[in-house]
Order: structure tokens, then sequence, then C-alpha cells
């Protein structure tokens, strides 16, 4: 204890050794700040979470067959079952599977084209396998869909995860808006290629119909009658050859209605080998009817073929057209390479648009307004997704902690009736975010090298070094009114520092071990563990400030020293001199 009280004594006394801890504390918080631009270390809302299921969504081209569909399916399922720590899976085909957690945002209960699938993987329980959820997902992404994507051009092949916080439509959502939907249909296309080609991301798609011919069968009134064939007829067969139709009914004395017979052709004879228009002619050609004369007339010589295109689904958000592009990460944070999307986005888009950045501090600062350079028409390029939520997040605990400051250092005001010693508070309360920030450097490198997966800074970390602030003002609370007791007592000034500074040394590092200690499970939850992390480096930096850097905050301000003391050099100052010795009353 004498020998940190003379270690004190002897830095508070030297200006130059005072102005080399002052350097030493401002390089360390000026590199730690500096890593988190320069990516040193990671920001992201929210770590990857292990789970026990994830989803497979398939989409196949928007005219595909429920036939066509199963097949991605059946491929997708085939290599899945060669995984060891697959329980069992559930395909859903031409619907969604029933509302999961993540389910709940992404329109699942909505799915019922024949385009769609999902299948759900059951895993086996995570604390019994060594691979996590989301490093199996990024194992397997890449060999499912370049295995089966390709059977059906125009098919997409996403995995869903459980979301570790509150659920989006997409990690990385682009929404369009405009009054023209044919543009947006193409500036959706640039965007989504854009997407595609920056690192990080996978699982994109747009949100929209692909656009496709399609034909109609017209009963031609007039060859029907000249045929001897009634219009009812002809609509008869249409139904039974492609749909099925009612043909008869049966009485039960189980029910009060009748049950209505159905039939069909079989789904050999249904079935096309390709969409076009010689293959529906070719087909209505096989199909014949009886005439009232008793000749058989071939379905094709009644009808007229009309092909048209099909008409696309026409969203809307807020009351605007919108087209919306998704995508998702793989194992990196959302907000890289939303910076190197949208300046691809940028370079790809203004050969044909002039392009105005929207700035501002609102979380729609990184949204894009496009005007077409020939007819003047507008898009509105505008992010959203876990991007967004992160940023509101990052936003709003920014002002809770800018918020905590001020109302600190309120208090301190009221108490010290002090501005200098209010703000020494203040100054130990911030520096604890280099223990946070080099805390997470240490993490990540050990979980680079442990697991190959980054450990970012997140949510939960900013409210661990909100939650330091209360600890380390607590540490400089004691130091600044213990010293204030001792110079009142009679003690010199640099030497009441030295002293209040060890004497309280053992209840501050007590206090940061206490903290440490409960926070060690913290650290190893991949939710909170940015938390752990943060209590537990912030601790250690809070309590090194607080022994070293606040005492030459207090030797530099003559507002330590009480009204009574007439002056603050002017006391007793002996080496080894220990509180008992002066003021045991105080001590005690």
């Amino acid at each position: 204890m004498i020998n940190l009280q003379e270690r004190v004594y002897n830095i508070v006394k030297s200006k130059k050794k005072q102005r080399f801890v002052g350097f030493v504390v401002l390089f360390a918080l000026i590199f730690a700040v500096a890593m988190i631009p320069t990516k040193i270390v990671l920001a992201k809302m929210l770590p990857g979470k292990s789970a026990n299921t994830f989803s497979i969504y398939v989409d196949t081209a928007t005219n595909s067959t429920i036939q066509q569909t199963k097949e991605v399916v059946e491929c997708v399922a085939n290599i899945m079952q060669k995984e060891e720590n697959i329980l069992n899976m559930e395909m859903f085909l031409g619907q969604g599977a029933p509302l999961d957690y993540a389910g709940l945002v992404k329109g699942s209960a909505f799915k019922s084209l024949k385009n769609q699938a999902e299948i759900v993987v059951n895993l086996t329980d995570k604390h019994t396998r060594k691979e996590p959820s989301y490093m199996m997902v990024h194992r397997l992404r890449p060999v499912i869909q370049n295995s089966c994507e390709h059977i059906y051009k125009g098919t997409t092949i996403k995995f869903v995860e459980m979301p570790s916080g509150p659920p989006t439509f997409a990690t990385i959502e682009v929404n369009l808006f405009g009054k023209n939907t044919l543009l947006l249909r193409q500036v959706a296309k640039t965007v989504a290629t854009a997407l595609k080609e920056t690192q990080g991301l996978v699982d994109v798609s747009i949100m929209q119909d692909d656009i496709y011919t399609k034909y109609e069968i017209l009963p031609n009134v007039e060859k029907i009658l000249s045929s001897n064939l009634s219009v009812e007829q002809v609509s008869n067969i249409l139904y039974l050859a492609f749909k099925g139709n009612v043909v008869a009914v049966k009485n039960s004395t189980l029910q009060q209605d009748q049950i209505p017979i159905f039939v069909s052709l079989t789904k050999q004879t249904k079935t096309m080998e390709h969409a076009s228009e010689e293959e529906l002619e070719l087909k209505l050609s096989r199909l014949k009817l009886l005439n009232k004369n008793g000749m058989m007339i071939p379905v094709k010589e009644v009808v007229t073929i009309i092909p048209t295109v099909a008409e696309p689904t026409i969203y809307k958000k807020n009351m605007h057209y919108m087209v919306a592009v998704t995508a998702e990460c793989d194992l990196v944070s959302q907000v890289y390479p939303l910076m190197d999307a949208r300046e691809l986005m940028i370079e790809k888009l203004s050969h044909r648009f002039e392009i105005e950045r929207l700035t501002g501090m609102s979380t729609y600062m990184f949204d894009l307004m496009l005007k077409d350079k020939v007819t003047g028409e507008k898009v509105l390029v505008r992010w959203d997704g876990e991007m967004k939520v992160s940023l509101d997040t990052f936003r709003d605990l920014g002002g809770a902690f800018i918020a905590a400051l001020v109302l600190m250092f309120l208090l301190m005001v009221v108490y010290y009736k002090s501005f200098a010693l209010s703000g020494i508070v203040l100054v130990g309360s911030f520096l604890s975010i280099i223990g946070v920030i080099f805390g997470h450097f240490i993490t990540d490198m050990i979980a680079l090298t442990t697991t190959g997966v980054h450990f970012y800074l997140t949510a939960t970390s900013l409210i661990g070094f909100i939650s330091l602030m209360g600890i380390s003002a607590r540490s400089s609370l004691l130091l600044i009114d213990f010293t204030k007791s001792l110079i009142a007592s009679g003690i010199e000034k640099h030497r009441a520092i030295a002293i209040a500074t060890a004497t309280r040394a053992k209840p501050i590092m007590l206090t940061a071990v206490a903290i440490i200690l409960g926070s060690l499970l913290l650290a190893t939850d991949p939710i909170f563990g940015g938390l752990g992390i943060s209590l537990i480096f912030g601790s250690i930096a809070s309590t090194l400030v607080s022994l070293f850097y606040i005492p030459v905050l207090m030797a530099k301000t003559d507002a330590i020293c009480p009204d009574n003391a007439k002056s603050c050099e002017n006391g007793i100052d002996k080496e080894g001199l220990h509180v008992e010795d002066i003021a045991p009353e105080i001590h005690s």
C-alpha cells in the first residue's frame, strides 16, 4: 500500500510524469476508438446464434409447376440427408411451414403458390454437436445452391436461420419506390447484380413475380355452333383436361349435403413437356367431342389460343409502388457490405440516372434518389432490414450514453459545486471505453484462432459500457471525497492524493474483481458475450484509470481543496505517511 502511495506521489508531484501519464491515456483512447472505423474491431447488431433448427426457402420461376418445385426440393433433401447432425426434415410444397420466430415476419403464412416450398431442418442438440448451426449453413449454402439452383432457370434457394434478436424481413433489404413499375423492375435487377457482386452477401433475391407468356383458351362460339356442339361441352372438356370437373353427386346418410364426384385426366395426360403454343395445340388436337351428328370434332378446331403476358403481383408500401431486393450476410456484419454495395450501385446506376445521396442524422442517411436523365422519372432507393434496426439501436444507445453523461455531470456539479471535479468524474467514466474496445480486440483474436468466426462489438457491448459508467464514477468519487477530507485534516495536496489512492485501492480493486468474476459466465454466452467482455475489460481499464490517471487530474486543479483550507500546498508532507497516522477517524 505504501509502495503504491509513493508511486502515485511521485507521479502527481512531477509535471513531467503527469504529462507522460496523460499522453499514454490519450494515445490509448485514440488508438482504441480508431479500431472501429479501421475495422480492427468489427461492429454488428448481434452475433450469430447457434440453434437446433433452420429453414430452407425454395422459390422456382413464377410459372413453374408443383412437379418442378418438388424436383428442386428433392435435390436439396438428398444433399441434406448426408449430414450426420440432422435429425429429420419436413418439406412443405406449395405452402409455407408453420409459423416460427423467423418466419413470423417473412410472410410464410401467405405462401400458397406452386413455385414456393419450404424445408424445415431439425438438428441434434447444440450442446452435443461441435459445429454450430450458422457454420453448418455457411458450409452447406454454396453446395446446395450450386447443385440445385441450375435445375430450372429462375430458381433461388435461401437459408433462413433463427434470428438472435428482433426478427426482420431480411438482413439487407433495399426498397425501391417509384411510379413506373417497369422502371422499378429494371432498377431492381441492377441493384440485385450489385448485391451479388458484393463480398459477404448471399441469398440475393428480388421480391417480384417473373414476367412470362401464358396462353388463354377462348371458345369460338361461331365454330362451336357450326360444328353442332354446345359451349357447355367445350367448357366441360377444357376443365376436365386441365383442372378437373364435377360430373355427378353422391348421397350419403352420414352427410347432409351431396358429395360431388370429381373427375380429371391423369397427371401424365395433363402434363405438357414444354410450355409452348405448339405443345398446347397438340394437346387440344387430341381432345375430341362427339357432336349431334355423331362426328368427333377436335377441340382445337373450336377454340382460339391467345398468347398474353402474365400480370405480375403489384406490391405497395405506404401507398407507393415498391419492389424489395433482399440479401443475407454470410458470417459478416451487415454494416460493411452495405457500404461496398452502395458504392457499387451508384457506379452501375450513374450511366442512366442522376444520383442524389441523401444525407443527415436520420437512419435514412444511406438512401439514394435516382432521376432518369431522359424521362426525369424518380426512384427512391431506401435501405431497410436488420441494417436499419442496427443503425436505430446504435443511435439510440449512443443517445442514451450521451444523456447519461450529461445527467451524471449535472448531478456532480450540484454535489461538488465545481465543474472541474465533475469533469474529472466524467472523464474517469468515459475512459472505460478503452478497456471495452481492447477487450473486444483480444477476444476477437482468440475467437478467430479457435473458431474462425469474428467476435463483434454488439448492442449488448454498448449496454455493458453504459453500465460501467456508474461503477467508474463511484471509484472517482471515492478518491475525490477522501482526498478532500485528508486535505481538510492538514495534509498537503499531493500527499493527500497519494494517501487516498493507496487507501482506496483495495476496495476499488475488490469491486473490479467482483464484477469480473460475475461477468465470466456472461462472456461465454453467444448473445450477451459482448456485455460480459465489456464489463470485464472495462472494469480493468476503469481501475487503472482510477488509480493512476484520476490522481493526475486531481493534482492539476485546486478545486480539490476545501474552502477552509488556506492552501493545498501548506500541510504535512512526510514520506511513508499513512492515513492511520494522521486521521484514524477518517480511515475508520
